[in-house]
């Protein structure tokens, strides 16, 4: 029987997290292990790891590694735990129901996919996705948008949301890697989609698990009469993560062809509906900074 373990990344959200272990350690297909890296090193957290009614390990880290750190050590921590399977989460999220494991795993197995992920869904409305998914110019914005092949389509191919419920193969971490730590958050889950497409690997997004997570569409702001969207967060360090983590992103291969669109887009935002200027020109020296690899914390943090 193969061997599960899931990894949950936390940072002082202590009740949100437990939530997250209840749903995970009652679904009809356990993990057989679950390990919960928390980036505050906080006791309270570790009372609540080591409660659990399945084998725990919990991982306190005394410097923040941020989500791409911490599903790093976590993917780590499971591979040499002898995991065959590494079931991803979030302390802000959780299973729908009981069946998510069950069913990712039959899907998995049905159509021989390396890694495959739930539809992540708003929480408060399962009827619509936590995140607008793009297909070229489409966004997509509720469940029924996905199955563009009728009632019966279980699987979306070759596209699948990161880290919220994301179900991985073992041996497709041997060929792509960990979530890279120089990323910390913002844009670490779309650097490792792009080492899945690379790899040739199958993948994607299984219809019938869904994954709850909070609404997190209120940063994509449309333009054109939202016919494309650009991403524009309000707090300012996640701005810089982001644009200064889209810079580099955006310079590796598999993603440049993008790059003509992200100029217009941000260009159209900060110009036309912001009337922004210094707001473009901060755009571009983070985005140059992301290119250069100039990796680290924003000044003054």
């Amino acid at each position: 029987m193969s061997h599960v373990c899931a990894v949950l990344v936390t940072h002082r959200r202590p009740d949100e997290l437990a939530k997250s272990l209840d749903a995970i350690t009652a679904q009809t297909r356990r993990p057989d292990h679950v390990i919960v890296v928390d980036n505050d090193n906080d006791e309270h957290v570790s009372d609540v790891v080591t409660g659990q009614p399945i084998p725990s390990t919990y991982l306190g880290s005394r410097r923040n590694l941020g989500g791409a750190g911490g599903f790093a050590l976590g993917m780590l921590h499971a591979l040499a735990l002898g995991a065959d399977w590494v079931w991803c989460a979030d302390d802000d999220g959780r299973p729908q129901n009981e069946a998510v494991l069950a069913n990712l795993m039959a899907c998995a197995d049905k159509h021989g996919l390396a890694e495959v992920s739930p539809m992540v869904c708003d929480m408060d409305d399962p009827r619509r996705l936590a995140f607008p998914l793009r297909r070229g110019l489409v966004w997509r914005r509720h469940v029924g948008e996905l199955r563009t092949q009728g009632p019966g389509q279980d699987l979306l191919p070759g596209i699948a949301s990161l880290f919220n419920g994301a179900l991985f193969r073992a041996s497709t971490l041997d060929v792509v890697g960990v979530p890279d730590l120089r990323l910390f958050v913002r844009g670490d889950e779309t650097e490792l989609h792009r080492r899945l497409v690379r790899s040739g690997l199958p993948f994607g997004t299984c219809l019938t698990a869904v994954y709850l997570h909070p609404h997190g569409s209120d940063e994509f702001r449309p333009i054109l009469g939202g016919r494309m969207h650009t991403q524009y967060p309000a707090d300012p360090v996640k701005r810089f993560f982001t644009y200064r983590n889209r810079g580099y992103l955006l310079s590796q291969r598999g993603l440049r062809r993008l790059l003509f669109q992200e100029w217009v887009r941000f260009g159209w935002y900060f110009l036309v509906t912001r009337r922004d200027p210094a707001g473009l020109l901060e755009w571009i020296r983070l985005r140059r900074l992301g290119r250069a690899e100039r990796f680290g914390p924003p000044p003054g943090t």
